[in-house]
């Protein structure tokens, strides 16, 4: 697949690769459960805005051209919107309707047999440990519209380099960063299903638990009890309902339907930094 990826793909590892093996120490963990051909979901959790760097090196590494959805005033930047065009990822309109467009871009891509990384909760963390948050809906709609596995993978590390909760960047040569791939997840009771408001939260709670466990594994931690991606749900009249979590509300509003949710359930990550320049040559295990 990182064969044919064409010259602009190439020539942005070959920027980006030196800057990830100076600043990162990497270990890669069950990269061989990556399907090597063929359209998936990748699921991973989202806790610095620089972890898509280190997501893409790692998936990468394993074989596939890491495919996000990027803000769309990435791709208005002088210079760098080109870039980020040239590279394959996908722009997202967040907080407008145009942005269910980029679940269609991303429900194409994966027909056609390519990868598409999804952080299901959106955005990062501003404050507490760091713990995968509540899942927004977009990434059970994409496996509902495409029927592709789901290969939840979890990183831990990135946070030494880029601080969400500070906001400061530390580069450092050889920060550990661990990166690790899961079995794809078993979502085979919901396939075929309908995108109900019931489904659609089942199954974004499963890739959430999931993810979750595997933060706890690499951090060595039992995860606090997660919350449900249906949260406090606001009705179109302006009041609310809540699901017993006692959570905010989402980004995006949730109507209390079974139809569709709001677009920008659908937008996977709304990190600016790594979406641009994924990748770094192909080497398999730590380093």
């Amino acid at each position: 697949m990182v064969r044919k990826i064409g010259f602009w793909p190439r020539a942005t590892v070959s920027l980006v690769k030196p800057l990830l093996y100076v600043v990162t120490k990497r270990e890669w963990l069950g990269m061989e459960r990556v399907p090597s051909t063929g359209g998936v979901i990748l699921a991973a959790n989202h806790m610095s805005e620089f972890d898509p760097l280190v997501i893409a090196h790692f998936v990468y590494d394993s074989g596939r051209w890491p495919q996000y959805l990027a803000k769309s005033s990435l791709f208005k930047i002088p210079v760098l919107g080109p870039i980020v065009k040239a590279v394959r990822q996908i722009p997202v309109e967040r907080g407008t309707v145009d942005a269910s467009k980029a679940l269609d871009a991303a429900i194409k891509a994966v027909k056609r047999g390519e990868g598409v990384i999804i952080y299901p909760e959106g955005t990062t963390p501003k404050s507490g440990e760091l713990w995968p948050q509540r899942g927004k809906t977009g990434i059970a709609r994409l496996f509902l519209a495409t029927g592709a596995p789901v290969i939840p993978i979890a990183s831990w590390g990135a946070q030494q380099i880029f601080d969400p909760r500070t906001r400061k960047l530390r580069l450092r040569p050889r920060t550990p960063v661990t990166v690790v791939a899961g079995e794809e997840i078993d979502l085979s009771k919901w396939r075929g299903a309908e995108p109900t408001a019931a489904n659609l939260y089942a199954i974004t709670d499963e890739i959430m638990f999931v993810l979750r466990a595997m933060v706890g594994e690499i951090r060595g931690e039992t995860p606090p009890p997660a919350p449900s991606s249906a949260g406090r749900r606001t009705f179109p009249s302006g009041g609310t309902a809540s699901n017993g979590t006692g959570d905010a509300a989402d980004d995006a509003t949730m109507r209390d339907t079974d139809d569709d949710a709001a677009p920008d359930d659908a937008v996977a990550d709304d990190a600016a930094p790594g979406d641009a320049a994924p990748g770094a040559e192909p080497k398999a295990g730590a380093s």
